[in-house]
């Protein structure tokens, strides 16, 4: 027990779960975190405020677009906004996030144009941008894949020495973002493995939805998901997901951690999806209304909005400019989605390894073949 005691370090309160603002926008202090939130300005809280906004109004539309027959699918992210953005203001420029699918708010914070989020769900690229270009790396869709490649990346960190250093200008630190469907993975098992043997600068940041697709945390875990980190070793924390504040300080003290040297966390954010798992899914044969309109009183949205309106942090102007902005955001992402088609095909043989593969190579070849094939007919014709 001491062992363990040691291994996860004064941090982890486990069952007690870190709120800062509570559901009717009131701040309460919190002994350990609020010293990280402290120095959030009213600058920073409009920020997210926006953030949040504008996540929902893009993601609304992405549904509605996909309803439409604009897109194949989209999952939605309404009610895990807080978690999102929250924990996303608290990285760091050359901190690298690797995100799952629904990563809408997260995109957001790190300056990426939420319109490139589209072309995979339309079914024409195999990822719409340059992972490099925001530090961000393209969605997985296969569930907990990303928590390894998140860990190999932040070895890849450790071992370029850009890790505890003490220059703010160097270290860095790794995020992998899930739901609480993916801790039933063996992929999310052994990140967690990787991450505690090897001490790497990672953060895992758990959404517990409540749902995965569609069976309930409670049959996914006997207990709640923030002991699995430390049954691998990992500190870990468990946060209200719907507040902002909490989520932003529960995540700035694990980064600042792991860049500094001191390895890996596990981060339970409790929120609410309050959508579908994605939109070729009917939550109502799984749910009632009542459990949605628990949460919905919760909503993380409304809850900043209360606080800043009772500080008087921002007025009636700048919510109005924030709903114009959003509104003018939805219609730019309707417009860009119907304009968007397909690339060549010789696309997909792109970018698969970083350096030539002989049966990428082979295939490509292959495909030429067959494409010149039809062209041989119509001339024989």
């Amino acid at each position: 027990m001491e062992q363990l005691e040691t291994m996860l370090g004064s941090g982890p309160r486990l069952d007690d779960m870190v709120q800062i603002l509570d559901a009717d926008g009131r701040r309460h202090e919190d002994p350990q975190y609020s010293a990280y939130a402290v120095d959030l300005d009213a600058g920073d809280l409009r920020a997210m405020y926006r953030d949040m906004v504008l996540t929902r109004a893009f993601d609304a539309e992405a549904t509605a677009l996909q309803r439409k027959g604009e897109l194949g699918l989209w999952a939605p992210c309404v009610g895990q906004e807080a978690a999102q953005v929250g924990s996303a203001h608290a990285l760091a420029p050359r901190d690298f996030v690797f995100p799952s699918y629904r990563e809408l708010g997260v995109a957001q914070v790190r300056g990426l144009d939420l319109r490139e989020t589209l072309p995979l769900f339309r079914g024409v690229r195999h990822g719409g941008w340059d992972p490099h270009a925001h530090n961000m790396q393209i969605p997985t869709l296969v569930i907990g894949a990303h928590t390894l490649h998140a860990v190999g990346y932040a070895l890849g960190v450790q071992r370029d020495g850009d890790v505890g250093t003490g220059d703010p200008t160097r270290d860095r630190a790794v995020v992998a973002y899930f739901g609480d469907g993916a801790t039933s993975q063996g992929d999310t098992n052994e990140a967690l493995v990787f991450a505690a043997s090897a001490s790497a600068p990672v953060v895992f940041f758990c959404q517990n939805n409540h749902w995965a697709i569609s069976v309930p945390t409670t049959t996914q875990s006997r207990v709640p998901l923030v002991h699995r980190g430390g049954g691998f070793g990992v500190p870990s924390v468990r946060v209200d997901g719907n507040d902002a504040l909490a989520c932003y300080a529960v995540a700035r003290e694990a980064l600042e951690r792991a860049r500094a040297g001191g390895g890996p966390t596990f981060i339970e954010a409790v929120t609410y999806r309050m959508g579908a798992h994605t939109t070729s899914d009917d939550p109502t044969r799984y749910r009632d209304r009542a459990e949605e309109d628990l949460w919905r009183a919760k909503d993380p949205i409304a809850r900043l909005r209360v606080y800043l309106e009772r500080q008087d942090l921002a007025d009636a102007a700048y919510f109005a400019a924030v709903d114009a902005e959003a509104g003018e955001l939805a219609e730019s992402a309707r417009a860009y989605c119907t304009s968007l088609t397909g690339g060549p095909a010789e696309e997909m043989f792109e970018h698969v390894y970083t350096l030539p593969h002989p049966l990428v190579t082979e295939e490509k070849a292959a495909r030429a073949a067959y494409e010149a094939g039809f062209a041989d007919e119509e001339d024989a014709r």
